[in-house]
């Protein structure tokens, strides 16, 4: 037993290969259980597609846009020489309203407010506590040609000048009365008084 034939060993082998893939694979030819089993789900119809409302368009009128040629020029108030202008002091910022989350129907158009107005900035020049001196600076802009206006806010008196359409040309006017006026300013966004 102990020298066994090689070829006798060989052919238990072969029977022995042979045995373990008849025990794989035959179980697979002769099993139709996947063919045999249905999966059934129960699920609810399709709803039908909804009817959408006829909606009808009104036309709206546009207002013709105005040449500036149109436009009556604004002449400045003539003043007598004044006294110097007080220096401005810290610059105080506004406070903002709180944002909220606007709904497709109300989102701006692009380069218009949430009043439909044109987005636009101002120089913001001086805070002043007293109202006497607010007037006067401002009648100082004026009388050089500018477009001042006075916001009171706190007890404060804010004096701007603006607004102008374009953030670069509120950067050249701050530029501008910086040099010629000799104050500091600073470019903030126009706010329309509430009335």
């Amino acid at each position: 037993m102990a020298v066994l034939d090689k070829g006798l060993k060989q052919r238990i082998v072969g029977a022995l290969v042979l045995v373990a893939l008849a025990v794989i694979f035959l179980p697979m030819l002769f099993s139709r259980e996947d063919e045999l089993r249905q999966v059934v789900v129960d699920a609810p119809a399709m709803p039908a597609k909804p009817t959408m409302p006829e909606v009808a368009l009104e036309p709206v009128s546009v207002p013709e846009p105005v040449a500036e040629d149109e436009v009556p020029p604004v002449e400045p108030v003539p003043q007598s020489p004044s006294e110097p202008i007080a220096t401005p002091v810290q610059p105080v910022v506004e406070p903002q309203a709180p944002v909220q989350a606007s709904t497709p129907e109300e989102k701006p158009a692009s380069g218009l407010d949430a009043n439909s107005l044109p987005v636009s900035w101002s120089v913001q020049l001086a805070s002043l506590s007293s109202r006497a001196g607010a007037e006067k600076l401002q009648q100082t802009l004026r009388s050089s040609g500018y477009n001042a206006y006075i916001r009171s806010f706190d007890g404060m008196n804010r004096v701007f000048v603006g607004p102008v359409i374009e953030r670069a040309e509120a950067d050249r006017l701050r530029d501008q009365l910086n040099r010629q006026q000799k104050l500091n300013g600073f470019v903030v966004r126009f706010q329309p008084e509430n009335g």
